[in-house]
């Protein structure tokens, strides 16, 4: 088997997502996906990724994931690493076709039948466009499952309409606005009885029916985040999130250090080492690593397994595409050592189905993975030819391929 072409698509209402697809020479594809700056990672798939991979078996996943590790781009979760983190994905998709398996079984099998979901209260237009994490990129906007509007004008209802459907957790972000006020270096007590105030709106509308995560988006200097973290406790989160960057291991160490709450964490680090770092220093209780930005389901699960090794549970994380929640769903499915796995409702019970079919299973608060041959998500057989959709191709030509 080999690879003869390899795809990228766009879509110009969710310019964010890059969807690849691999084609082989016995007319098994592959799909993938990655996040966040579409046009370069196309462009680096086309320049760089499809020379080395285009004429090689896809079932080579390991060799192929050491070679497209690169000169650069292999400590960073910048374009090299998402472009190889969609590849990985294709050529694992590939291989469960190819082998008639769904790709958990080729993981090492299901660990749980189903993992406990909690909703991201993102909508559905969250980081939308190239702006960033930023609130300016929030995609503000009032309706059914838009639950970043509903977590900052009624967040008790929402937690009441989430539990009605089954799901017990929830993750919100009320602290971020003062962040990108003061850089990161102050939030004034104003401020956090503000946004203590979201959280506490829950408890009052629940009480401790529901899972409360503090996402803090790694906005915070170690100071500040110290400060954020001891006024949260009285109100007892399920984790707080990325108080820090996680590549300043020390000081997420320190905050983790000073609070018997879990420090969630991971999901802009690539490649094994950086867990490594995270997990030796006790700056982690959960490693929130994405299939899409770590290196792929290869890196991923090897990530699951030294946390494991730490006695850390992961949590997948996935606030993108529907591809990445299939693969994490798969990765889920197969580590002993899942705590939860993230989705955000706004996507899978909206947006997700204009672009794909298939995919993970969602019902009463569980996800399961698909039982079908590889990932089990493809494309709508009419997105390719879609009014804002940008194709590019690299393909193998016959004479090549009859000289490989």
């Amino acid at each position: 088997m080999q690879i003869v072409e390899i795809e990228t698509l766009i879509v110009d209402a969710f310019p964010n997502l890059t969807f690849v697809v691999v084609h082989t020479d016995e007319g098994i594809t592959g799909l993938g996906e990655t996040f966040y700056g579409a046009d370069a990672v196309a462009a680096h798939i086309h320049s760089v990724a499809a020379p080395l991979l285009l004429g090689e078996d896809p079932r080579r996943i390991e060799r192929h994931a050491s070679r497209l590790a690169g000169y650069v781009g292999y400590a960073g979760s910048g374009v090299e690493t998402r472009a190889r983190s969609a590849i990985d994905l294709a050529l694992w998709d590939i291989l469960g076709k190819a082998s008639s398996q769904p790709v958990y079984n080729l993981l090492g099998g299901r660990t749980q039948d189903s993992i406990e979901i909690y909703n991201t209260c993102a909508g559905g237009m969250y980081v939308n466009s190239s702006r960033g994490q930023s609130v300016s990129n929030w995609g503000l906007r009032e309706g059914r499952f838009e639950d970043l509007h509903a977590a900052i004008t009624t967040p008790g209802l929402l937690a009441r309409d989430l539990l009605d459907q089954g799901v017990r957790g929830m993750k919100i972000w009320p602290f971020d606005s003062y962040a990108e006020a003061s850089g990161g270096h102050r939030i004034s007590q104003r401020e956090l009885a503000q946004g203590l105030s979201k959280v506490a709106e829950i408890r009052d509308a629940v009480g401790d029916e529901m899972d409360i995560m503090i996402e803090l988006h790694a906005l915070w200097d170690v100071p500040s985040a110290v400060r954020i973290v001891e006024a949260l406790e009285e109100f007892r989160p399920f984790w707080i999130e990325d108080p820090v960057r996680s590549d300043i291991v020390d000081g997420l160490a320190r905050v983790a250090g000073g609070t018997s709450l879990r420090i969630a964490a991971g999901e802009t680090v690539a490649g094994v080492p950086g867990f490594q770092s995270l997990l030796s220093q006790g700056a982690i209780g959960v490693a929130t690593v994405d299939t899409t930005w770590s290196g792929g389901l290869s890196t991923a699960k090897k990530v699951g397994g030294l946390a494991d090794a730490f006695g850390v549970p992961v949590a997948p994380h996935d606030c993108t595409g529907p591809v990445a929640l299939a693969a994490c769903t798969h990765l889920a499915t197969a580590s002993p050592n899942t705590l939860l796995q993230e989705t955000v409702r706004a996507g899978y019970l909206g947006w997700y189905s204009t672009l794909v079919e298939g995919g993970a299973v969602i019902e009463g608060g569980h996800i399961s993975a698909p039982d079908e041959p590889g990932l089990g998500i493809r494309l709508l057989p009419d997105l390719a030819e879609r009014d804002g959709t940008t194709l590019r191709s690299s393909r193998l030509s016959d004479s090549a391929l009859l000289l490989r």
